[in-house]
């Protein structure tokens, strides 16, 4: 008798045992896995609308199906499609010679039956082939652009997310939406259309976190720059009690360069985490083996605490932020520069510069920092863009940079 019992309670403790599934982790080897398929050659830089963003939607769908845990929440199953205009010559104006566009969000969706949801995004797309004016390549045209951080580590990482949280044996207080977008680098299409027609009810979406460009995480400084914390007056004490391991830069701004954009102008508060530029962006080189998948680990387990730390709180307060109005006017020009979003100091600091555009002919160089343009002083990217907003076509206007430590005036016609 005693022998039965004791094997009835050793075979409860091992039943108890196996049943307790081990809790997932994010995994730097599929993080690395992902990027290098959707930065290989055979998906030629992953174009919106192209055979090679077609591959690119194919191979997440079916990771998303074997999965397991998330549901089909686009149009069509997984996919959400849309029609553009876009003109690929960024100096006309002539919308009438706008081609039509196609691109196709993913949308995947764990349903926990709670209140509101969570949607997390990242765009897939990239520069193609370098034939839409957006490349920063001296020769750009028919080039592989593979755009291994920019975005390749964002969407891996969201696979790992989407991954996590329907495998991890807890039911969240909150339904998770988690959306590939289609066409952002033209424009921020794909998160646009999905805004405008939403297959979910926005009322009840809590808040938005986007991850774009998350594979380069320096691990000296450990610079990781956090957008949108003036969107929720949550953000910024949540995001210094998680700053262990990280130094932040933040940016209160809703309105930035990538898909976060599009919710906050829906009246939604957003994250937006970006570990820097670097010389590779838009260019050929940006590949797969450039990456720091530990690193970018490290940012996908911050994501997780963050939606751990607001499941003991209230759905979050909007704000609206103070740079919104100036930043979302509708420029006339743009001098062809990718500004420095790192940067610390004062001035705009140039990280690039587009061959044949007004920045480049004046004489503009990359590592030049922007002081002055016509008669606004800049100190800040929005000093910057309200001077753009100030200038029409045709115009040539002064501009004071700091080149080595000397201040240059230029001359800039647009």
């Amino acid at each position: 008798m005693k022998t039965k019992i004791l094997f009835l309670f050793l075979s409860s403790i091992s039943l108890a045992t196996f049943s307790q599934k081990k809790a997932p982790e994010i995994s730097e080897t599929l993080l690395k896995t992902y990027v290098k398929y959707l930065a290989s050659d055979k998906l030629e830089g992953r174009g919106t609308g192209t055979a090679g963003e077609a591959k690119a939607g194919a191979y997440i769908t079916g990771i998303l199906e074997k999965t397991g845990g998330l549901t089909p929440k686009g149009t069509t199953s997984w996919f959400y499609d849309f029609t553009f205009r876009f003109n690929p010559n960024p100096h006309d104006t002539d919308n009438s010679k706008a081609i039509e566009r196609k691109g196709r969000d993913i949308l995947a969706y764990i349903d926990n039956g709670a209140e509101n949801t969570i949607i997390i995004g990242a765009h897939y797309d990239h520069l193609g082939l370098g034939n839409d004016h957006n490349s920063l390549d001296a020769n750009p045209t028919g080039k592989i652009h593979n755009g291994a951080d920019d975005n390749a580590s964002g969407s891996a990482g969201l696979m790992e997310l989407a991954r996590y949280f329907a495998s991890n044996n807890k039911k969240e207080q909150f339904n998770f939406l988690f959306c590939w977008f289609s066409g952002e680098e033209l424009g921020l299409y794909g998160s646009k259309k999905f805004c405008e027609k939403p297959t979910i009810d926005f009322a009840k979406v809590n808040y938005m976190i986007n991850l774009d460009m998350i594979g380069r995480l320096n691990d000296t400084t450990k610079k990781l720059l956090v957008y949108g914390v003036g969107t929720s007056p949550t953000w910024t004490p949540l995001m210094d009690k998680l700053q262990n391991g990280f130094t932040f830069k933040y940016d209160s701004s809703g309105i930035g360069p990538s898909d976060q954009t599009s919710f906050y102008l829906k009246d939604l508060p957003v994250l937006f985490f970006f570990t820097g530029q670097h010389a590779d962006y838009h260019k050929p080189t940006d590949d797969w083996d450039k990456l720091n998948y530990k690193g970018e680990k490290k940012v996908l387990e911050l994501v997780i605490k963050v939606v751990e730390e607001t499941e003991k709180m209230p759905k979050l307060t909007f704000t609206k932020t103070k740079s919104a109005e100036a930043t979302t006017r509708k420029y006339k020009v743009t001098m062809g520069i990718m500004p420095d979003y790192a940067f610390e100091g004062k001035g705009v600091h140039v990280d690039g510069v587009t061959d044949d555009r007004p920045a480049a002919i004046a004489g503009v160089q990359r590592d030049d920092i922007i002081i002055q343009l016509g008669d606004v002083k800049v100190e800040n990217m929005q000093d910057y863009m309200k001077a753009l907003g100030k200038i029409e076509k045709g115009m040539e206007v002064p501009a004071k940079i700091l080149r080595g430590g000397k201040e240059i005036e230029l001359k800039v016609k647009f």
